[in-house]
């Protein structure tokens, strides 16, 4: 059985096997990494550890969503 095969709530209890940063760090950073991400750059390779951290927490994956799409409807107006 591969990662890929397991509940994603059972994945979220696991946590990463990569270095993952804690809520206080992701939410420092969220800003940069999303305008990282809407300008096509590797934001996971300038921001290690965030992606592990959006996967595993979902405040913090919520938080990701909603401030992709207000700068995605910004950069469209």
């Amino acid at each position: 059985m591969t990662g890929r095969d397991l509940d994603p709530t059972i994945l979220r209890l696991l946590g990463s096997n990569e270095p993952e940063l804690d809520c206080d760090e992701c939410f420092a950073q969220l800003d940069r990494y999303v305008e990282l991400e809407l300008a096509g750059a590797p934001a996971d390779m300038h921001v290690p550890g965030l992606r592990a951290h959006l996967v595993g927490c979902p405040a913090c994956a919520e938080e990701h969503e909603s401030l992709r799409a207000l700068l995605e409807l910004d950069s469209v107006s």
